[in-house]
């Protein structure tokens, strides 16, 4: 189900909410409000309000990939052997099935799509690059980049003021 695309109007406090529970989704709705400077009802009642409207679309957790084994992050940029609607909906399809790829963008440039992939090591990468990922018949060429080093990798996004 697609939500309705629309921006949604903002204020201080909306803004401030989405900033708190970026940085901390676990937060309770008492500290919450304390933080905000309002009681808890209207602190609850705008949280739902921001989830019902789509603004916060879920809640995760953020894990520790090399803690769980996962030490191999690439970002692959994918050709396609033909650009058209058949072509990309079966690359997306088929990307979706593969649960080491945790992020799919449709891109401009020299590619069609970027995708990051995650996987415990490089024998595992390669396994998934030969057998899923060039696998999929649309795809005419795969260039990987494998990330050495992230310096910054935060999920906390900047929610801007409303145009006046």
């Amino acid at each position: 189900m697609k939500l309705n695309s629309a921006k949604i109007k903002l204020d201080e406090i909306d803004r401030k909410i989405l900033d708190i529970l970026q940085s901390n989704a676990k937060i309770t709705n008492a500290q919450l409000s304390k933080d905000i400077g309002l009681s808890p009802a209207p602190t609850l009642e705008r949280v739902k309000k921001l989830e019902t409207s789509g603004v916060i679309k879920s809640y995760h957790a953020m894990l520790d990939t090399e803690r769980v084994g996962l030490s191999v992050n690439t970002f692959v940029q994918v050709s396609l052997k033909g650009h058209n609607k058949k072509n990309i909906d079966f690359f997306i399809n088929e990307i979706n099935k593969i649960p080491e790829v945790i992020e799919c963008h449709h891109i401009t440039g020299s590619g069609d799509f970027i995708l990051k992939i995650i996987a415990s090591d490089i024998q595992s990468y390669q396994k998934l690059m030969l057998e899923k990922v060039s696998d999929i018949e649309v795809v005419d060429g795969l260039q990987s980049m494998v990330i050495l080093s992230t310096f910054k990798d935060s999920k906390v996004m900047p929610v801007p003021e409303n145009e006046r």
